[in-house]
């Protein structure tokens, strides 16, 4: 039996400008496409929840299998547009796997993303999001997984997409409990400010846990130069991450609910990063 409990928000802490989660997709995103998968969520307990971090509570997306036992757990972390059904949908996906998979909305104290239809107001907040708050944030979501929805805490991972495909390479080198992460299109250079001091290639040689970055070959935000330079500080790094480049992809190509979807990449790039976490999960 599946189960879509919204917990009723709890008191005390002080008020977020995001109390709950997007139903739904982002307006940014809409119209959306018709090949958007939807994940059912038979023999899974699939639900919003609230995840204590400080002296806050922030609003996530949790979906584990419908059983007995404890779940390898996968931190799903947004693109821009937030915790929206794109992400929950992948939330289902990791669950019929068998892991207890958990997004957070990271943009919660700064502000609600989903209901904006410009990208360049969406940015103006996303740029107010500190990466030391997100790292933490990530941190209490793997704590609430544990305590609250039979998550192994020697069993975790994590994916991001777009903005969240950046924060994998960083909280790989954040988590060392972490065992693998897989980068989806993130940006791997940038320039370095007060609140984003590090980026991908700079934390090149220590990374604490391994990463599978998949990567679009016609991705104009990323260049393949910039990919280039982050597997030569890798390389010479020793360290064994992985970047896999799909020549024909554009940016956001596993998005299926956008016009960039580009089906056959996405597949191998689903089945590359569930056979990376299976191997460092073992």
């Amino acid at each position: 039996m599946a189960s879509h409990d919204i917990p009723s928000p709890a008191s005390g802490g002080r008020d977020l400008p995001v109390s709950g989660l997007t139903r739904g997709f982002a307006a940014a995103v809409r119209p959306v496409t018709a090949a958007a998968i939807e994940t059912d969520v038979d023999r899974l307990t699939a639900s919003e929840v609230r995840v204590p971090a400080g002296d806050v509570e922030i609003p996530g997306y949790r979906a584990r299998p419908n059983q007995s036992g404890k779940f390898p757990v996968v931190l799903v972390v947004q693109e821009i547009f937030g915790v929206h059904e794109y992400i929950k949908d992948v939330c289902r996906r990791f669950a019929k796997l068998g892991y207890c998979a958990i997004a957070v909305e990271m943009f919660a104290r700064q502000g609600d993303v989903s209901k904006l239809a410009s990208i360049d107001e969406i940015r103006k907040i996303v740029a107010r999001v500190p990466d030391a708050q997100v790292m933490s944030d990530l941190d209490a979501a793997v704590a609430w997984a544990v305590k609250e929805s039979s998550g192994d805490p020697d069993r975790v991972v994590l994916t991001g997409f777009c903005w969240g495909g950046r924060v994998a390479w960083l909280y790989a080198a954040h988590n060392p409990a972490l065992k693998a992460a897989g980068a989806w299109y993130g940006r791997l250079e940038g320039d370095r400010t007060p609140l984003m001091p590090r980026h991908p290639i700079d934390v090149a040689g220590s990374l604490r846990a391994p990463v599978l970055g998949l990567y679009g070959g016609k991705d104009a935000g990323i260049p393949l130069d910039s990919v280039e330079r982050m597997r030569a500080a890798l390389k010479a790094a020793g360290n064994p991450s992985e970047i896999i480049v799909y020549p024909e992809a554009g940016h956001a190509f596993h998005a299926d609910y956008r016009p960039s979807y580009d089906p056959e990449a996405a597949k191998d790039g689903w089945n590359k990063l569930t056979a990376f976490f299976e191997k460092h999960l073992s």
